[in-house]
């Protein structure tokens, strides 16, 4: 029999138990990696910008020229020429002249800053008056400022976002090395179990945990292949889960996790490989199972739907970002809560909320439920863990908020 598991030593199982799948990486155009899993550095090969460029509209200087001037001593420069959007400055500015340049224009040689156009008169006889001294670099960006051969601008590992999408632009990376994406099968099993398009009858309920964990995995960058919904017949259900096994990356199977006589997805794992562990110290989520089959992961979940939400979040999205190579991070805001909240002791309890803001602070409101009221989720903006050694907390105590954005 094995111990029931806390939540940070399944996190630690799961490093042990499973590394990065070997051989994942496919080349995708720029705009299809929106998304994905980088699978190497991104490194530049050039300098971004390759040219010395003007952040205002304005007046090329040396910066000596414009020592000590003001708007009642100006410093008066010859205007050599004008440089315009997209044409190239070759050539170098000699002392005490200037070059018109707009922003993001190329900057000559010799200068070493900008003036900006308010800051500057045009006497209209091919002089003009600098009425307010530069410092060196001023209004300027040097080449290889931004970017230089070699530099590397992303790291293995990213979820590539448009941002990114934007500087590999810059330095002409048009085909991007990802990491494929994983197939995840997705069963339900349960005799009271029916489709959300159809009318439930006498002692049936519609499967809300396949629609909701299908969406979360395609959310994360999984592809999702869906086993439907299964009776609670041991060999139908050892079938399709081998069936699975053979077809996906990772299995999650849906319900019949916990001890009742119908739970059967304890023994059916157990037969296909390794069984890690069988229960975690939460509420909710305590009937847990994770086993692996050769390096595939094959995860029993509650039945629940709150349950299995916690779980999928917690635990089955770091197993696949495990298996992915890809980097994992959470978003939190720091929230007073609005009533006192009780603790089961000895399990790590988990909790939805709502936040408000109030003038400069957010309030968290709990929202109560059972694991199998989907209405606890449906709302929610985050969510918030209650210690397994803490009995409670008061009202008004400050919290870490978990805040869902996305997966």
């Amino acid at each position: 029999m094995l111990h029931v598991k806390t939540p940070e030593e399944v996190l630690s199982l799961i490093q042990q138990e499973f590394k990065p799948l070997k051989d994942r990486t496919e080349l995708v155009s720029l705009l299809d990696s929106m998304g994905r899993v980088l699978a190497d550095d991104i490194a530049a090969k050039e300098y971004v910008p390759d040219f010395d460029r003007s952040t205002v509209d304005g007046y090329a200087v040396r910066a000596r020229d414009t020592f000590g001037c003001s708007d009642a001593i100006p410093a008066i420069l010859s205007l050599d020429r004008e440089v315009l959007m997209g044409e190239g400055a070759d050539f170098e500015l000699q002392p005490e002249t200037c070059c018109a340049v707009p922003t993001g224009g190329a900057v000559p040689k010799g200068a070493d800053c900008v003036v900006m156009i308010e800051y500057a008169e045009d006497y209209g006889d091919g002089t003009i008056g600098i009425l307010k001294p530069a410092a060196p670099g001023e209004n300027m960006i040097f080449r290889g400022d931004d970017v230089f051969p070699g530099k590397i601008i992303l790291r293995r590992g990213r979820v590539i976002t448009s941002q990114d999408i934007g500087a590999m632009a810059a330095i002409g990376k048009v085909m991007v090395p990802v990491v494929k994406k994983l197939t995840v099968g997705v069963i339900s099993t349960g005799d009271e179990l029916v489709p959300p398009k159809e009318v439930p009858k006498a002692g049936q309920i519609r499967d809300v945990n396949s629609p909701m964990l299908e969406a979360m995995l395609t959310a994360f960058g999984a592809e999702v292949v869906s086993y439907g919904i299964m009776k609670d017949d041991e060999v139908v259900l050892a079938s399709v889960m081998e069936k699975a096994a053979a077809e996906c990356d990772a299995v999650l199977l849906s319900g019949g996790s916990s001890v009742g006589i119908k739970d059967i997805s304890c023994r059916i794992i157990e037969s296909m490989g390794t069984l890690l562990l069988h229960g975690i110290a939460m509420k909710p989520g305590k009937p847990t199972i994770l086993g692996r089959a050769g390096c595939k992961p094959l995860v029993g979940l509650p039945g629940h739907p709150v349950a299995a939400y916690f779980v999928a979040k917690l635990f089955v999205l770091p197993l696949l970002g495990r298996l992915m190579g890809r980097e994992m991070g959470s978003y939190t805001v720091t929230a007073q809560i609005s009533e006192s909240v009780t603790a089961n002791h000895g399990r790590a309890q988990y909790h939805c909320v709502r936040l408000e803001k109030t003038d400069d602070r957010w309030i968290a409101w709990p929202i109560r439920g059972k694991s199998g009221l989907i209405t606890t989720l449906a709302g929610a903006d985050g969510y918030f863990c209650i210690a397994r050694d803490c009995e409670g907390i008061p009202k008004g105590t400050e919290i870490q908020v978990h805040v869902h954005m996305g997966e």
